[in-house]
């Protein structure tokens, strides 16, 4: 499991984790999309997943959340940053849970990058014991 770097101010705790699965694939992903960055948007059906986008792809507004962000590098490789984001509006919802990012069979939505792979990204969120509801 990789935890997030803090993003939020005046929070100390990560938000946001890739499971060992989501990280081998992005790992892949970044080999064959260069970087990336995730965005969650509430959304329902596919909307509802969190969607992989090669970085700058998707256009984040003030009307975004970072809820934290990650270096995929191994030791001793340059950074391999990706950013994770969520609409405001959903983080409203999810502002007392830690979400972890993993990968299961099955195709998802045509638009996240791992579609062509036969798997998805999905969230497992669990309550965090520190967080105070998003204002």
């Amino acid at each position: 499991m990789l935890d997030s770097a803090v993003t939020i101010e005046n929070e100390t705790s990560s938000r946001v984790a890739l499971s060992d699965a989501a990280v081998a694939l992005l790992r892949r992903l970044q080999g064959i999309h260069g970087p990336l960055m995730f965005h969650q948007s509430g959304g329902c059906c596919d909307g509802s997943s969190p969607m992989c986008f090669p970085a700058g792809d998707f256009m984040t507004s003030a009307q975004d959340v970072l809820l934290g962000r990650f270096d995929l590098a191994e030791p001793g490789e340059e950074p391999q940053p990706i950013e994770f984001w969520m609409s405001s509006e959903q983080f409203a919802y999810w502002s007392h849970t830690h979400l972890t990012v993993d990968v299961v069979p099955g195709r998802g939505s045509g638009f996240s990058v791992e579609a062509p792979e036969g798997v998805r990204f999905l969230i497992r969120s669990r309550l965090m014991e520190t967080a105070e509801p998003f204002a």
